[in-house]
């Protein structure tokens, strides 16, 4: 792949471009007091072992839509960048564990998805580049005895049996410093992993048992506004705006009419700020599941009255997420559209970024040539684009446009650190 495609950047399909270039050249013009300040906010809370933030890019508001302390699809990364996640593991572990050599890494059960043991694959290669003794422990019950998974890159994940002595996990002849979680905990927390000595990163109460997504996007809104303040911003360029429900059964429709009543009041309070923008788009919500990923348990709605109008299959689709875990609970989300597209079938498209400790890392474009602007793009016939985000994400240059290449890399990497203190704040409040 050459440098020239991984400097690629999809084109923003939107004459709305001013509010964004505003952004983008304010974030350029203050670039050293938002890094002082981010390095300041690092040293009162630290960040996630690892972080991986959806962001969209209207073209008027530029905003994080998700954010992942278990990310997947590291072998979605560019190869070239891999000293930069090798110094960033090496900071993030001797900051949680100085003295670790040995880590278990323990990763999601669904062993058949190739692609996600890709991922793990390339975690592992990491973690061992940056001089760690790695060993991957399953929880699955029928992982009995070693095993190995064969990849279509060519490369192997053994998968070994975990082992418990009294609070101590390990595998077979493998007694870890560290445990490093990168299953979400969907399904619960299973028992093996309570009450270890080892530090087991990130904590369990960070998996989707536990946690909300209302509760991180509420300390995202005081992110946005303290930085906001800093950079003489609207906070709204940078912060959907969201409301939660509480208990729902979409099989019962049981909660409609408050569902209802708050997507109404969520299109009312985006309408206000597009008109205050002369902005000539239709608002839209985004309801999902308040736990879960993967992209399941999401809807899009324009309209309180859509709500009221789901026919049984939509009913169904949102009544469970990942694992056959029954949704209770939602978020409802200011929908950001994006207009930003790839290639010669201009497939509408939406930057990954990933951090590792505080540091941005790398990133990929997810695209999808059968959703629109205003849909979910995590979802089958996905497909990803690496690009340099890394090199670009620290070094804009201020005598380019504020929208070329690097700047507009820099300013995805401000938002997407924005997430991960945001989440740093989460992990502080839950422990």
């Amino acid at each position: 792949m050459s440098i020239e495609h991984l400097h690629a950047v999809p084109h923003l399909t939107t004459a709305l471009t001013g509010p964004l270039l505003m952004i983008e050249q304010h974030l350029l013009e203050r670039q050293t007091a938002i890094e002082g300040w981010l390095r300041g906010q690092w040293l009162e809370t630290p960040a996630p072992f690892y972080c991986s933030v959806d962001l969209r890019n209207a073209g008027f508001k530029l905003a994080p839509v998700d954010t992942n302390l278990f990310p997947a699809g590291f072998n979605n990364l560019t190869p070239a960048f891999m000293p930069l996640c090798i110094q960033a593991v090496q900071s993030a572990i001797e900051r949680v564990c100085p003295a670790a050599a040995k880590v278990l890494l323990i990763p999601e059960n669904h062993t058949r998805n190739l692609f996600y043991m890709e991922s793990v694959a390339t975690l592992t290669d990491i973690l061992g580049k940056a001089g760690f003794e790695v060993r991957v422990g399953s929880l699955l019950d029928e992982v009995t005895e070693p095993s190995e998974i064969r990849l279509p890159s060519g490369r192997r994940v053994r998968l070994e049996p975990l082992t418990r002595e009294g609070n101590k996990l390990g595998v077979a002849g493998f007694n870890p410093c560290m445990v490093l979680l990168n299953n979400d905990l969907s399904s619960g927390r299973p028992a093996i992993l309570e009450g270890l000595d080892q530090p087991v990163i990130p904590p369990l109460n960070l998996g989707w048992s536990n946690r909300l997504k209302s509760d991180h996007f509420n300390h995202y809104r005081a992110v946005a506004r303290e930085f906001a303040e800093l950079t003489d911003l609207d906070p709204w360029l940078v912060d959907p705006l969201f409301l939660q429900c509480g208990e729902i059964n979409f099989t019962k429709r049981e909660g409609e009419d408050c569902l209802a009543k708050n997507v109404e009041t969520l299109i009312t309070n985006i309408q206000r700020k597009y008109d205050e923008y002369g902005i000539d788009k239709r608002p839209f919500v985004v309801v999902k599941a308040d736990a879960g990923t993967y992209g399941m348990g999401v809807m899009m709605v324009h309209s309180a009255q859509e709500i009221r109008e789901l026919n049984r299959k939509q009913r169904s689709r949102m009544a469970a997420s990942k694992g056959g875990q029954q949704i209770s609970k939602v978020i409802l989300q200011e929908g950001v559209y994006t207009f930003e597209t790839w290639g010669d079938h201009q497939a509408v498209a939406e930057p990954v970024v990933y951090m590792m400790d505080h540091f941005v890392v790398g990133g990929f474009y997810r695209i999808h040539t059968g959703r629109g602007v205003d849909e979910n793009l995590n979802a089958p016939g996905m497909a990803f684009e690496p690009l340099a985000f890394a090199e670009c994400c620290n070094t804009p240059d201020v005598n380019r446009a504020p929208d070329a290449h690097p700047n507009r890399f820099y300013a995805y990497g401000v938002i997407a650190r924005l997430a991960l203190l945001a989440a740093a704040r989460e992990i502080a409040a839950s422990v």
